[in-house]
């Protein structure tokens, strides 16, 4: 075990005795990257491509997983940091735990949850039970980051009708939303339902649109006074034309901070490349069962299946469509031709045939391509003339199908000990493939590797299925690569509480049992042994225990302290090299460590109310995977490392105070240093040969979590009148957002040739941190009741009312890079949206 764990159990016991821990947890402290020890070596150009998805799944579910949270800190972060990307601790999502009526609902392949299942259903899902930080948890063993429970009850929802419509400006213009509720009946049932739609022709950003849907179904029969019997269906079809984050030099020239190359028109109408599609219906059973006064048996059954798709252009034997792509910018001819990268910046200002998709041009590319598709040599194929395809759209699915378990034994032992029992079983198959979703004109498309097919002149590799050899493909088709991924997942965990009168204390443990395996469809040529039928199954045994007291200094003081020390399998998503071709896994897969401990002081007065935490985290062990283009082999590589340890500490501060019977101010302050504190090991393959390129060391010590604001403060004041109005204004300012770090710039292979005095030397080693700003909202509402029985509201929030556009909120290094001149594929960078509104009138009775 390497001294990272020996570290981690020193800092939690140190911050939960209180001594010199507490005292070092201070957002001002600067920790220099570790690249003192680099050797000089060889250093190849290297292209790595991907894309802002993480981040942007990450800011969506933030701003869910804390919307009904009570707690000053919690509430204020998600409703005022979410636009900035903000992540309680600095945190990853799968470190909180999402469950729907006990079952656990977080993707067993990634380990996210995917808060999008259920958008637009906020009626029925807004009053859920939320935890931050570690907490006793008596529907799960619960995540370092907390928990979230959607009870679905339907005779707990609150009885009557809802209506409202939505307007605003941001990802969608328009939202309708209906709910009813009968509450439980006479006759022992309770049925609810509720259904939204949302739509944009045009979201904030130009080249979006959105449409989505939401649907929810619920019934229950309570048979007795210990027996009752729910059943809930839920879905929320959508549809989003989506943004990839440009560069600055594309901002400047397009005077756009939310230019955004992913659409173009097409006959004169936007069409974008780069649209979403989600729906995953999901159903739950439930049996709440109450033998006696002090137990309470729950279980549940669930599921799901649907469809998670995104297009994408793909192309061959053509030139690149995309016009970002960096041989169309002006700095990448302003040495080699400066006339003309003087007339390709003008075009960049005035032309939106340079600045977008040319998708006419595309559809004319292909009408030109009349070509035969004749038998390959030593294989049986296909004769066809006709108009193949350079470019196409494609759409990749990972489309899930889940079944699930759970139960959950809870019982009062007497007036001031309970006892938690439960246990799961969830299982998912998760299908991988893609479908040729437009032939932009063309007649077919030819189903082969383009690499394979130029570097290895072999009919045999170049094919993507041995099976179905010279595919010609058309809409609607599968091609290139279709596997599943399979995963179960069963746990046990218990829980202890303990209440006195000057202390409360809790215990929990956790046993777990995962296993995973890829089971292919296509008889890949490069890989005819690794690719097809079920690979070996990857088991993982892991466990967790979790501890936590709470000291009352008086009724209205008290101290919290809460730790905890678990294991947890790499996820299927990242364990494999390349799952589209193979199922051959990453060298030295082992189980991720985590610990995580915190110290509170919490205060709940008349007038005041507040809480002040110190904690400390670190997650070790991890596995770090991306697919990329390499320049040298023009070809895609895959990019590995393994160790990958992070340490989060920080402090989180939260105040209410009542000014008087009307006036409510509110400061929140969250300070954290999220950094990486190992140097991993970096695998690189290429993606059509099972050769390891090379392996070199990453020296990622001390560099900065990116992605996330690692300061984030807020001042707001609130006036809520007698007559049943209110009106309020936050200030909010975020700091120390830096882009995650391109691992392979930080190797002494990076190095070779340089001296620390040559400008790259810099360039490459030093992390990009964004400039700090600041935000403030305004909001306020008035409701008025009718009869006593019928309610109108109106709300409405003015986000950025400043129209600040110059905030930067994050993006990425691009992995492609050349030592020699680094600002050749400069950083994608994402902006804060300027001044946006959202107004809701709602009726109720």
């Amino acid at each position: 075990m390497r001294s990272t764990f020996s570290r981690s159990i020193l800092a939690v016991g140190l911050l939960l005795c209180g001594g010199a821990a507490v005292a070092q947890v201070d957002s001002s402290i600067v920790v220099a990257p570790d690249t003192g020890s680099m050797n000089q070596a060889r250093t190849p150009v290297f292209t790595i491509t991907s894309d802002d998805l993480d981040s942007e799944v990450g800011q969506q579910d933030v701003s869910g997983i804390l919307q009904s949270s009570r707690d000053v800190f919690t509430s204020t972060a998600g409703f005022n940091f979410g636009l900035a990307r903000f992540r309680i601790r600095g945190l990853d999502p799968e470190n909180t735990l999402v469950s729907i009526n006990g079952v656990l609902v977080n993707d067993l392949e990634s380990g996210w949850a995917t808060w999008s299942n259920w958008a637009g259903l906020n009626d029925v899902t807004r009053w859920m039970t939320v935890r931050s930080g570690i907490n006793p948890s008596r529907y799960n063993f619960g995540g370092i980051a907390g928990y979230n429970e959607i009870s679905l009850r339907a005779s707990e929802l609150r009885k009557g009708v809802r209506v409202s419509y939505a307007s605003s400006d941001r990802v969608y213009r328009n939202r309708v939303m209906a709910t009813y509720n009968t509450g439980l009946m006479s006759n022992g049932w309770a049925f609810s339902a509720s259904a939204s739609t949302r739509w944009a022709e045009e979201g904030y950003v130009a080249g979006t649109y959105f449409r989505a849907a939401a649907y929810f179904l619920g019934a229950e029969k309570k048979i007795n006074d210990k027996h009752s019997l729910g059943f809930s269906a839920f879905g929320a079809p959508i549809e989003q034309g989506r943004q990839i984050l440009g560069y600055e030099e594309l901002y400047g020239l397009t005077g756009d901070n939310f230019y955004n190359p992913a659409w173009g028109y097409q006959a004169g109408v936007k069409r974008n490349s780069r649209v979403s599609i989600d729906h995953k219906p999901t159903f739950l059973l439930t049996h709440y069962w109450t033998p006696d006064e002090r137990t309470q048996v729950n279980t549940s059954a669930i599921y799901s299946f649907g469809r998670d798709s995104q297009t994408n252009l793909n192309w061959y034997d053509a030139e690149n469509p995309k016009p970002d792509y960096y041989r169309y910018l002006p700095s990448y001819w302003a040495q080699l031709d400066p006339n003309y990268a003087s007339q390709l910046a003008a075009a960049w200002q005035t032309d939106p045939n340079t600045q977008q998709i040319n998708w006419d041009q595309l559809y004319f590319a292909n009408g030109k391509n009349l070509f035969t598709l004749q038998n390959a040599e030593g294989i049986q194929g296909n004769d066809l003339t006709g108009m193949r395809s350079k470019y196409i759209v494609e759409e990749m699915h990972t489309d899930p199908t889940r079944l699930g378990i759970n139960s959950v034994w809870s019982r009062d032992l007497d007036d001031t000990r309970h006892l938690t029992v439960g246990g799961s079983y969830n299982k998912q198959v998760t299908h991988n493939f893609k479908v040729l979703n437009d032939l932009l004109g063309g007649e077919y498309w030819v189903d082969i590797d383009q690499f394979a097919d130029r570097d290895f002149n072999d009919t045999t590799l170049s094919q993507n299925d041995l099976n179905n050899p010279n595919n010609a493909v058309y809409q609607g088709d599968r091609f290139g690569y279709d596997y599943d991924i399979h995963v179960r997942h069963l746990n046990v965990f218990g829980q202890y509480e303990l209440k006195g009168a000057k202390v409360e204390g809790y215990v929990g443990a956790s046993i777990s049992s995962t296993g995973f395996f890829r089971d292919g469809k296509y008889v890949n040529g490069r890989f005819p042994e690794e690719s097809f039928g079920k690979s070996d199954e990857l088991t993982f045994f892991n466990m967790g225990v979790k501890a936590g007291m709470v000291y009352k200094l008086s009724g209205r003081h008290y101290l919290t302290a809460n730790a905890a020390a678990l294991t947890r399998p790499p996820t299927a998503r990242t364990a494999y090299i390349s799952p589209r071709t193979r199922d051959a896994v990453v060298e030295g897969i082992q189980d991720e460590k985590v610990f995580s401990g915190d110290l509170s002081y919490v205060v709940r007065m008349a007038r005041l109310k507040g809480r002040a935490t110190v904690y400390y985290a670190q997650v070790n062990d991890q596995l770090w995977s991306r697919n990329y283009y390499h320049d040298d082999f023009n070809t895609i590589v895959n990019y590995t490392m393994n160790n990958v340890d992070q340490q989060h500490f920080g402090t989180e501060i939260g105040v209410e105070g009542n000014l008087s019977s009307t006036w409510v101010a509110t400061a929140v302050y969250a300070g954290g240093n999220y950094f990486y504190d190992s140097r991993p090991t970096a695998t690189i393959t290429r993606d059509n040969s099972s050769e390891i390129f090379d392996q070199r060391t990453v020296y990622w010590q001390n560099y900065r979590v990116g992605g996330v604001p690692q300061t984030a403060a807020s001042l707001g004041l609130k006036y809520n009148s007698p007559k049943y109005w209110f009106v309020g204004v936050n200030a909010n300012w975020f700091d120390d957002i830096y882009l995650d770090p391109n691992p392979d710039r930080r190797t002494s292979e990076a190095l070779e040739g340089l001296v620390t005095e040559d400008p790259q030397w810099a360039e490459l080693l030093t992390q990009t941190k964004l400039d700090p700003g600041g935000t403030i909202d305004l909001y306020g509402g008035k409701s008025w009741m009718f009869k006593r029985k019928y309610r109108l509201a109106i709300n409405a929030t003015i986000s950025n009312l400043l129209n600040n556009t110059d905030l930067q909120i994050g993006g990425y290094e691009q992995l492609r890079f050349d030592p020699r001149e680094v600002g050749k594929f400069p950083n994608r960078i994402g902006y804060m949206f300027g001044r946006t509104y959202f107004a809701m009138i709602t009726f109720s009775f």
